[in-house]
């Protein structure tokens, strides 16, 4: 049995404002701990979510080689980026953070993948040859970070349909996606493709 967080659940742990770059919002922590699971989260939030169109929301897992390395490996911290801007020019949505650094594998492990890529295996080899999950997450937890924002639709910035079915089951209907396309290199494009081919992203 699969349990989803609530409201009820949920615990809404810290709010502060927090100015950008990129505009001023307000960054909200959250916390759900089920039978010795913990998770958190980060919601950034700007404008009114309640009222109006369906706001942008961009659910976004921690990768801390690329969102604070500025690792070419991967197009994680482009997506943040275009999605921040671009929310914070509208004035109104939210990027879900979330504390899945590598796909749900933890940054170590991510290491040991790499090192593995390095010797000719992909993403997905490198992650089953390390006899791990190649995709552990679940978005269980910004569903109901939505719910507890009152969000009932959202104009969802993603490339991987996994997040539209899980907001959808989560109770958050996906009004429009909307595709966070990233520049590819010389670095990242093999990558991209496993995403494209292996994964399903809508690349």
């Amino acid at each position: 049995m699969v349990i989803v967080p609530t409201i009820m659940d949920l615990v809404h742990a810290a709010e502060a404002d927090f100015p950008s770059e990129f505009g001023q919002f307000r960054i909200h922590g959250f916390e759900w701990v089920h039978e010795g699971e913990r998770e958190e989260a980060v919601a950034v939030v700007i404008g009114d979510l309640k009222t109006g169109p369906p706001p942008v929301l961009r659910i976004h897992s921690q990768c801390l080689t690329g969102d604070v390395f500025h690792s070419l490996r991967c197009d994680c911290r482009q997506q943040l980026e275009m999605a921040l801007a671009a929310i914070g020019k509208l004035g109104r949505g939210l990027v879900i953070y979330e504390m899945k650094e590598g796909r749900g594998i933890g940054i170590i492990n991510k290491l040991r993948a790499y090192q593995l890529q390095d010797e000719g295996a992909d993403t997905v080899e490198a992650n089953e040859a390390l006899g791990l999950a190649i995709d552990s997450r679940d978005y269980r937890l910004p569903g109901a970070i939505c719910k507890y924002f009152g969000i009932e639709a959202v104009r969802l910035m993603s490339n991987n349909p996994d997040k539209i079915a899980a907001l959808e089951a989560a109770g958050v209907r996906v009004a429009e996606r909307v595709p966070t396309i990233a520049p590819d290199s010389v670095h990242s494009k093999d990558y991209l493709a496993v995403k494209r081919e292996k994964l399903g992203h809508l690349i």
